[in-house]
């Protein structure tokens, strides 16, 4: 009868011990540094370029504007990178 508990201490005292060591694993002290970010390409930095142009331009309209264009934010922006790619071009 005293020991019907044992084995759901034992059992909570592996999971105490457990969260023990992996939260010193994740301390961000002992790991190591992550490396440093990759260089974008030319062709992700001119979509990120275009994504940014294509976002001021889209704050700036009124509501009427954005009704015009294209009531929806994916929408106006294919039109305007197809128009922005052909500028370039």
């Amino acid at each position: 009868m005293r020991f019907r508990f044992l084995p759901a201490a034992v059992v909570a005292a592996s999971l105490v011990l457990g969260f023990a060591t992996t939260a010193s694993a994740k301390d961000p002290v002992a790991a190591a540094p992550e490396p440093a970010a990759k260089e974008l390409t030319v062709g992700q930095s001119a979509a990120r370029e275009r994504q940014k142009k294509c976002g001021a331009e889209w704050r700036a309209l009124s509501v009427a504007d954005k009704a015009a264009q294209g009531p929806k934010w994916p929408q106006y922006f294919s039109k305007c990178v197809k128009r922005l790619k052909e500028i370039k071009a």
